[in-house]
């Protein structure tokens, strides 16, 4: 036992020195060149550049000035000009369905007299999308149901207008209109689209102030207009920012027809076909359609888009 044991020993000096020597000599094996150093893959001309973005001198909103002589003003236009600029996809996005959008909203907010710079709510609100908050707020302009049926929507289960983008923007406009004589100023109406006319008439007596950039808000409605402007700035000046696209890769408008409805349509995908178009084309162009039906009980006059052909597939 005593001698296997001397044994066992020396055998296992023996294989401590073997892998001591292979461990020294297996580089030598594997490769004659030393490990390269992370400099050597990561040079400073090859890394990604990030840098500050000077921000405009001057800027207005609606003919009004933005008085950037003032630090908090101009640090959060600062923040909102970054974080758009910076969120690559979601700004390239909105460069391209700017194109297909402004389009249809510019003339709009022409015909009920609301300056054209309210078309970049539009875009803070939804991203030009027809979305559903969490809050209930829907369509382009984000009306609560309450707030639509005020001003004279058409919201129940078969027919929601506030996805009607025409008569949204006349409901839109009508608001503002109503916010700007309350407040004074297009800047204020706008921040009281986001936070109400309670809500910023509240915060004005409270802090004895009639200027939205004065008052101390909420963060969301403390950045409301500051996003609106960058958006603003972005979108008139894309090539500056950074965002280089191409005409053909910009959405486009697509050209429809309307037709004038005045009675019930009691299955909108048969509807659809006869117009040789799919159920989907027909949603797409006309989303205020919130059902496989169309009641009509009363005769009121609807407005249907109807897409000319080559735009979609055929039904």
């Amino acid at each position: 036992m005593h001698t296997l044991s001397k044994i066992g020993v020396a055998a296992t000096i023996v294989f401590i020195c073997v892998l001591f020597i292979g461990g020294i000599q297996s580089p030598k094996t594997i490769t004659d060149k030393a490990p390269a150093t992370p400099t050597q893959y990561h040079k400073k001309s090859d890394m990604l550049r990030v840098s500050s973005i000077a921000i405009p001198s001057v800027m207005t909103f609606a003919g009004e000035q933005v008085p950037l002589q003032d630090t908090d003003v101009r640090e959060r236009l600062d923040r909102e000009i970054h974080v758009n600029t910076y969120w690559h996809s979601n700004m390239l996005l909105m460069i391209k369905k700017s194109n297909r959008f402004f389009s249809q909203i510019e003339p709009l907010l022409k015909k009920y007299n609301l300056p054209d710079d309210f078309k970049y709510l539009a875009v803070a609100e939804s991203g030009l999308d027809n979305v559903t908050s969490s809050a209930g707020a829907s369509g382009f302009w984000q009306f609560m149901r309450a707030t639509a049926k005020q001003y004279g929507l058409e919201v129940n289960s078969y027919v929601d207008e506030r996805y009607n983008l025409e008569l949204a923007t006349r409901v839109a406009a009508e608001y503002l209109h109503d916010s700007k004589e309350l407040f004074g100023t297009w800047t204020n109406a706008a921040a009281a689209y986001n936070a109400g006319n309670a809500g910023i008439s509240k915060q004005m007596k409270r802090q004895n102030t009639t200027s939205y950039y004065n008052l101390l808000l909420n963060s969301e409605t403390g950045r409301y207009v500051f996003r609106i402007l960058a958006f603003k700035e972005i979108l008139s000046n894309p090539e500056k920012y950074g965002f280089f696209v191409d005409q053909n890769d910009l959405y486009q408008a697509i050209p429809t027809k309307t037709m004038v409805i005045d009675t019930p349509i009691t299955d909108l995908a048969a509807f659809a076909k006869q117009q040789g178009i799919s159920y989907k084309t027909l949603k797409i162009h006309n989303p205020w359609l919130r059902d496989t039906y169309l009641k009509n009980a009363s005769g009121k006059k609807y407005y249907i888009k109807i897409p000319k052909t080559g735009y979609y597939l055929s039904q």
